[in-house]
Formats: C-alpha cells, sequence, structure tokens
C-alpha cells in the first residue's frame, strides 16, 4: 500500500520484491492506466504500473521485474554451422507457478528420494507441511502456498530461464539461479606442506569493508536466546527442525532485511533441468544473472554493485563460472573455493592487485579448473579416408527375456531380426 496523490493505492506485486521496500520509503511511480476501485480500494495490477525506488539521489527500477529474451545457437562442432538454437526468455520468478517449477528442478539436483526440497503453510490455519508437491491442508482443504524451497533465505531471489520456443513434451523452466547476500563471515583456507592455516576476514582484506556488510544475517539484530528458545519449541510441535528454522526465519527476517545494503551479491545455486544439461545453459544462466544483479542491484535493489561472489565446490569439476568470465581467489576454512566476478573497474583492479601480490594467489593465478587432457598438436590438415568401409551390424535376440516379455514382442513380430548399414562405405 502507497500514498499517491493524497489517496492510498495499492500495487499488487509479489512479497519476494515488496519486503525489500520499507514503511515511509520514498518511491517514483508512474500509472499505465488508472486503477481499478474495489470495495473502496484503488488497486494497480501487475501490468499497470511502473516503480522506482529512490535511493541516495539514485533511481533503481523495481517494477516490472526484470526481463531479458537471449538465443542460444548451438552449432556442429567439426563444420561450424549452426544446427538448432534456444530462444531463452530469463525473468524473475514471480508466481507461484514460478516457485513451484522452482521445488520441480530442485528434485533434480537432490539424487536421493527421501529428500524433501520445500515447506509450505496453509493459508488459513498457518500450518506448516513438508512436501515435494504443493499439498492441502487436512483441517482446511485448502492447497498450502510455498513457504522455503530448500537453502532459500528470505533475502533470495530467483533468475528462472523459460523455453519461449519450445515442443508440446518440453519443460517451461529448464533452469534457475538463486542470488543472495553475501555470507556474513568469510576465512580462508591455507595448506603449505601440510600444514593448514586460517585467515579471517579475508575478503576484508581485500576489498573494502563495506562492500559486504552490513548483509542478511538475523542473528547479529536480535536476541539470540529468545530465538533458541523458539527454535526449540517450533521443532517439538512440528518434529521437523527445518520447519521450526523456516517458521524462525520468517519471524526475524524483516528487521534483517531492512538494515541489509550491501555492495556485493552472491550466486548461491544454479540448476539446469538434466535434460538440457551440457548444452551452456549453465553458462548462459550465470551471465544472464550478473546482468540481472547489476541492472536491479540484486537482490537489495539499494547500493551499486561491485562484485558477484560464489561459493561453489563443483566449480572444481566443471569450470561453467569460469567460462561465465568468474575469478578463483581462495577456498573458505571449510575448503569450499571461492570465485568473484568484478562488476565495476574498482572490483577488477583489486582483484588483480590479490593475484599479483598474494604468494598462493600468484601459483595458481585466478585459475580453479585443470583440464586432464594433455595438450595434442594440430593436424596440418583434413584426414581422409580411402577405400575404408564400415558397416555397423546389431543383433536382436529375445531368447533372454521373460516369457511376458517376448510373448508381447511377438505379438509384434519381433522375435529376432540383425539390422545392418553402412556407416563408411568405400
Amino acid at each position: 500500500m502507497v500514498r499517491y496523490e493524497s489517496s492510498r493505492l495499492c500495487l499488487l506485486m509479489p512479497a519476494s520484491i515488496a519486503r525489500w521496500l520499507a514503511p515511509g520509503e520514498k518511491l517514483v511511480l508512474k500509472l499505465l492506466r488508472e486503477p481499478d476501485h474495489v470495495d473502496g480500494i484503488d488497486i494497480a495490477e501487475r501490468d499497470s504500473f511502473l516503480l522506482w525506488r529512490l535511493w541516495e539521489g539514485e533511481r533503481i527500477q523495481v517494477w516490472p521485474p526484470w526481463r531479458k529474451e537471449v538465443r542460444l545457437v548451438r552449432s556442429d562442432p567439426v563444420r561450424g554451422k549452426p544446427v538448432y538454437e534456444y530462444v531463452i526468455v530469463a525473468r524473475e520468478a514471480v508466481f507461484e507457478e514460478d516457485y513451484q517449477e522452482i521445488v520441480a528442478l530442485e528434485q533434480y539436483h537432490y539424487a536421493s528420494k527421501e529428500e524433501i526440497v520445500a515447506i509450505w503453510k496453509c493459508p488459513i490455519c498457518g500450518k506448516y507441511f513438508q512436501s515435494n508437491v504443493q499439498p492441502s491442508c487436512p483441517e482446511d482443504g485448502v492447497p498450502a502456498k510455498l513457504q522455503e524451497i530448500r537453502g532459500s533465505l528470505p533475502s533470495s531471489r530467483f533468475l528462472i530461464l523459460e523455453l519461449a520456443v519450445k515442443e508440446p513434451h518440453e519443460p517451461r523452466v529448464v533452469g534457475y539461479v538463486r542470488v543472495d547476500t553475501p555470507i556474513p563471515l568469510m576465512h580462508r583456507r591455507i595448506t603449505i606442506n601440510g600444514s593448514v592455516r586460517i585467515e579471517k576476514m579475508i575478503r576484508e582484506k581485500v576489498f573494502p569493508k563495506d562492500w559486504f556488510h552490513p548483509t542478511f544475517w538475523p542473528l547479529a539484530y536480535t536476541r539470540r536466546l529468545e530465538i533458541i528458545r523458539r527454535y526449540k519449541q517450533l521443532a517439538e510441535l512440528y518434529g521437523s527442525k527445518r520447519i521450526a528454522r523456516a517458521v524462525v526465519g520468517e519471524e526475524i527476517a524483516e528487521e534483517a532485511l531492512r538494515r541489509t545494503n550491501t555492495a556485493a551479491a552472491r550466486i548461491a545455486r544454479v540448476v539446469i533441468h538434466p535434460d538440457y544439461r551440457g548444452d551452456g545453459l549453465g553458462v548462459l544462466a550465470v551471465r544472464l544473472a550478473i546482468q540481472w544483479i547489476a541492472e536491479r542491484r540484486i537482490p537489495e535493489m539499494k547500493r551499486k554493485k561491485h562484485v558477484v561472489e560464489t561459493i561453489a565446490q563443483m566449480a572444481r569439476y566443471n569450470p561453467f563460472f569460469e567460462k561465465a568470465g568468474f575469478v578463483y581467489m581462495w577456498d573458505t576454512a571449510s575448503g569450499r573455493p571461492v570465485l568473484m566476478y568484478p562488476l565495476t573497474e574498482e572490483a577488477r583492479k583489486k582483484i588483480e592487485e590479490f593475484l599479483n601480490v598474494d604468494p598462493i594467489a600468484r601459483q595458481h593465478k585466478g585459475k580453479l579448473f585443470v583440464s586432464r587432457f594433455g595438450v595434442v598438436d594440430k593436424l596440418d590438415g583434413p584426414i581422409i579416408f580411402e577405400n575404408v568401409t564400415k558397416r555397423y551390424r546389431s543383433v536382436l535376440d529375445i531368447s533372454k527375456l521373460s516369457k511376458e516379455l517376448q510373448d508381447v514382442l511377438r505379438a509384434f513380430g519381433a522375435e529376432r531380426r540383425v539390422v545392418e548399414r553402412y556407416v563408411l562405405r568405400d
């Protein structure tokens, strides 16, 4: 609800964005059409207004959500000619269906079938449930609303990748990126000749201290003992520590969100649908997330962003972050690699200075992934086959299958076949 031209106006937008706006804050609003008047209240529909936040004399666009359409062309690795392309729409998740798609993708990310990735809340009685699909409240009989996705925070923002052009059998959403505020504390693990040493507060030694603070850290702003007592009560009530954490997190998030104001962002999760992995969509998702962060100052929509960080064990084995332009900096105290992407010239210079001056960083030079494939000499010319014939041969034999399955295959005339065809001929 905002005050606009001496009247009160209700702006319809998701809580994931609206929760960052504080009471009494000044905004810039542009109505694209007259609001609807319902039961004495003026209501602006989602497509009827533009909204900017005023922060330290600058305008940061809040609404409509960020959106960009891109094409990803995939080419023949031998001839270099285009074979097919993806038409991708990247946009912030704002609808309930968007978050349900994210929950579905999370199930691919966690292999165990016992892993529950979402917490839901009944909008009537307020009870919580754990489920990988939208449940209904057994008491009120209404669909529960999504409350939390595994690992996310009240400060989390989500960018989804939709297929703008797709076949009927293809999914609507093929990937997502979760963006959070920087982690509160980061220490560096240094191993020399088998000896481990922890260097505390490493980021603040490389970058200005206020780039990463104040970040989203609820325990720093509330009474710890009171939170612990409330957490134990909820854990006993629901029989679930996850639900207890989710409830407590929501209860103490408001003040933490209001205080959060960093010059950095963190890519906390990149998930691509398994049917579309290995085709460049992970790198594309990261690059689009970087644009989103820089243009809208995600997640807080306040200060200008200087750097994006990520902590990703997978980066040791899959270099998609490095392909997107990230630079390896160090390992955390727990041994997980930290990579960073500079959004400004100031950040780029500080990263380069660290890589050139720090004795450990000088050894890896900002590179984390090392290919196990050695360097081979290039061919002087094309490979030419002369008088070479290669024939493909496949034998279908159902004799070792179960009798029931054999009967089915025989009904279709399939019992024993030999399939042959030429792959190369003279």
